[in-house]
C-alpha cells in the first residue's frame, strides 16, 4: 500500500530535475585546434571554442582536421547587475499606477 505513494513521488521528483536541465545545443564542423580544455570547430567560417573536461564523454579520437559533432549547454559561470532600480523609485512607480 505504502508503494502506492511512494511510485508518483519519484516520479514527480524525477520529472523536476529532468526539466531543471538547460537546453542542449550542437555544432558540427572540422576541429581546427585542440587542447585539453578547449575543442575549437569551424562551423561556416566561424570559429566555435567549447570548453571541455575530463568528464566530458568522447567517442572516437579526437584531432586536428576531423569532422566532429560536439553537444554542449550554455551554463552561466556569474552574473553582475547593472542598474538596479533604488527601492524608493520602485514604491513611487507602483504608487503612480
Amino acid at each position: 500500500m505504502k508503494h502506492r505513494y511512494l511510485l508518483p513521488l519519484v516520479f514527480a521528483f524525477a520529472a523536476a530535475a529532468f526539466a531543471a536541465q538547460p537546453k542542449e545545443y550542437q555544432v558540427t564542423g572540422p576541429i581546427v585546434a585542440l587542447t585539453n580544455d578547449v575543442i575549437t570547430v569551424d562551423k561556416g567560417g566561424e570559429k566555435w571554442e567549447i570548453g571541455r573536461s575530463a568528464a566530458t564523454k568522447v567517442t572516437g579520437t579526437l584531432a586536428v582536421g576531423s569532422k566532429v559533432t560536439v553537444y554542449y549547454r550554455m551554463a552561466a559561470t556569474s552574473a553582475e547587475v547593472k542598474d538596479a532600480p533604488a527601492k524608493g523609485a520602485e514604491k513611487k512607480e507602483k504608487a503612480k499606477k
